[in-house]
């Protein structure tokens, strides 16, 4: 006879862990992988139940809890600061991750791959920054610059700097992005005049003006795409 343990034959706090070995990371839920970091619950709730509580106050979006901070997660009845660090350190992870993965991305083709590019970067500034892509003559990276960064709801740009940058990297077209802390996709009237100013001295110097991107968590807005370069 097998002296194996079953998962249900576990310790409530170890059937992730256990799971985990037999099944593969990837069968684990949200809730039971974060379980795992924070490794123990409270006198009511295992890690995973609790971790499924705290999900469900965050719309069960990862994104969201990324973006709470130490003291909203230690309001939960077992998370001190030392498991609100390790829930929010590992999310940082995962978005360096997916902005390592986005490197590897070595040809802009479209706008989503412009979108794809910054939002590991931006998706969750609370203030405007903007970034030039810029771009070699196949349209593969050569380097991703911050031009500038403002307020809530703009940010200066001043159309010479995203042109020395260019010029610096010798780009032949370059790309740019900036955010939208508000959620409202639709550019202002201070971005169309900053695409257009910098469409026109594209062509005077004879660079390649591929797109300007306004992201916003989960969406984007192209110029490009809207027939507007």
């Amino acid at each position: 006879m097998s002296n194996k343990m079953t998962i249900n034959q576990w310790a409530e706090e170890d059937r992730p862990r256990e799971k985990m070995m037999l099944h593969g990371v990837a069968s684990l839920s949200n809730a039971e992988l974060l379980a795992i970091l924070i490794g123990s619950g409270n006198t009511e709730d295992s890690a995973v139940d609790l971790m499924r509580k705290v999900l469900n106050n965050y719309h069960n979006n990862l994104n969201e809890l990324g973006k709470a901070s130490i003291d909203e997660l230690c309001k939960y009845k077992g998370i001190g600061p030392a498991k609100a660090i390790t829930i929010l350190a590992a999310s940082e992870l995962g978005k360096r991750r997916k902005e390592e993965e986005v490197r590897e991305r070595k040809q802009i083709l479209s706008s989503k791959d412009v979108y794809e590019c910054f939002y590991p970067l931006m998706c969750d500034l609370p203030t405007e920054e903007c970034w030039v892509l810029l771009l070699n003559q196949a349209s593969k990276v050569i380097d991703k610059v911050k031009i500038s960064a403002g307020g809530l709801s703009a940010t200066a740009v001043d159309v010479r700097c995203v042109l020395r940058e260019a010029l610096l990297k010798r780009a032949a077209g370059i790309a740019l992005c900036h955010n939208h802390p508000s959620g409202n996709i639709r550019p202002s009237r201070e971005d169309d005049r900053l695409t257009d100013q910098l469409h026109k001295a594209c062509l005077a110097m004879d660079i390649r003006l591929v797109d300007h991107v306004v992201l916003v968590d989960g969406c984007f807005y192209s110029y490009a795409d809207e027939g507007r370069i």
